[in-house]
């Protein structure tokens, strides 16, 4: 089952896209829904809202008064978290439950305040739906009926635009037609749902073709690994930390749009009792044996041993190495990110010698020769002067996590 969370500003025009997701095929999971669902009289959260904020929020009839409510709530960021905690566990359980009449298939849950509850690492995919704040007003006093102060006031209520599209995987603007929202809806649908659907269900890492491409450095990369690494960790216990490693962790470096990440077990034997819950969390593991390059100062290669994973999304490739805390390739993936980080000639000569084997690999139709012969310069030119980098300075590799 592919989880997505989809989520937005009020009046952005999440509504329309969960509509048109639902169309395509979707189970929709609408947690606003569900908020008045677990309300209803005769329900305990309504026993629970009542409790807390008083009898004067139930109308005559002794349903809940929801505008009453709302002038309690939404000026008052104590009170709203108040209700927030009653009714936020209830949704949330409701939620779990009707996501599994969609297992198999691809669930969306529409979540307005799904960044604000950090929700976002336990979904497969994290869809931002995003509209200027003007025309987000516009539309409030337009087409709601509301007051220019009310809506900005539900606005500044909620996340700022910029924190919620950073813990996004995918964000649509909405910033033309109805149409041109529904059409970005079907290309999201068409190029990265269903195929990410498809290889969870086969357990298949997404494709990779062509050759190596560089780009220059991309301001979302360091957002898109730390999501990325929220949800290894909430993927298995086992998994003890997860570093953004390689090019695209270095700042200035130009890097493949791949991005590497290293996650840290005690021993092989975790890494491998991890590989089924990767799969199931969007990272399948990658046939073979895979081993790191040995160094001369560890020449074993026994010492080098690891488990490779990428992502089943097609939307962003993602290397996952699993390494033992403490082993040779452990250590040398984080000193080689902090020295290219922080000597720039280092960094502009490992640049050059990328571009240099770019150009010779261009007509590749993978990047595997590219890989490959990026080792010699590893071993001959970047261990040594790294190795003599950490000695100077003192360089230890970071604790683990208590």
């Amino acid at each position: 089952m592919l989880n997505v969370g989809l989520t937005g500003g009020i009046a952005a025009g999440k509504s329309l896209a969960a509509t048109r997701l639902s169309a395509l095929g979707a189970t929709l999971v609408d947690a606003d829904a569900i908020a008045r669902e677990v309300v209803e009289p005769g329900t305990d959260g309504l026993r629970a809202v009542v409790e807390a904020f008083g009898p004067g929020i139930l109308t005559d009839t002794g349903s809940l008064d929801r505008p009453a409510l709302g002038e309690l709530v939404f000026n008052s960021p104590g009170q709203r978290q108040r209700l927030n905690a009653i009714i936020h566990p209830l949704v949330r359980t409701r939620a779990a439950e009707l996501a599994q009449g969609g297992e198999g298939g691809i669930v969306v849950q529409d979540i307005p305040l799904l960044i604000e509850t950090g929700q976002g690492p336990s979904f497969h995919l994290v869809v931002v739906i995003d509209a200027p704040e003007e025309e987000r007003v516009r539309r409030m006093v337009e087409d709601r009926g509301m007051s220019e102060a009310d809506a900005r006031a539900r606005i500044a209520a909620q996340v700022s635009p910029t924190e919620r599209t950073a813990s996004a995987d995918v964000v649509l603007p909405n910033t033309g037609s109805r149409d041109q929202l529904l059409a970005s809806v079907d290309t999201l649908w068409e190029e990265r749902l269903l195929p990410f659907h498809h290889n969870l269900l086969d357990g298949r890492i997404a494709p990779r073709y062509g050759p190596p491409l560089l780009l220059a450095t991309r301001p979302q990369w360091p957002d898109q690994a730390a999501l990325l690494t929220k949800r290894i960790l909430l993927a298995d216990p086992r998994i003890l930390a997860v570093d953004h490693i390689g090019s695209t962790a270095v700042p200035g470096l130009p890097a493949k749009d791949v991005l590497d990440l290293q996650a840290t077990v005690h021993s092989l034997d975790d890494a491998d009792a991890v590989a089924g819950v990767l799969t199931s969390a969007g990272f399948p593991r990658c046939p073979g044996i895979w081993q790191d390059t040995p160094k001369s100062s560890h020449p074993d290669p026994a010492d080098w041993a690891k488990r490779l994973h990428g992502n089943a999304d097609p939307g962003r490739a993602v290397n996952v190495h699993i390494r033992v805390f403490g082993s040779p390739g452990w250590r040398y993936s984080l000193l080689f990110r902090d020295w290219l980080s922080a000597n720039p000639s280092a960094a502009a000569a490992y640049a050059a010698e990328k571009r240099r084997l770019a150009e010779e690999y261009s007509m590749d139709n993978s990047t595997d020769r590219y890989a490959q012969a990026k080792e010699d310069w590893f071993s001959r030119s970047a261990d040594p002067l790294m190795n003599q980098w950490a000695q100077n300075i003192g360089w230890h590799p970071p604790a683990l996590p208590h």
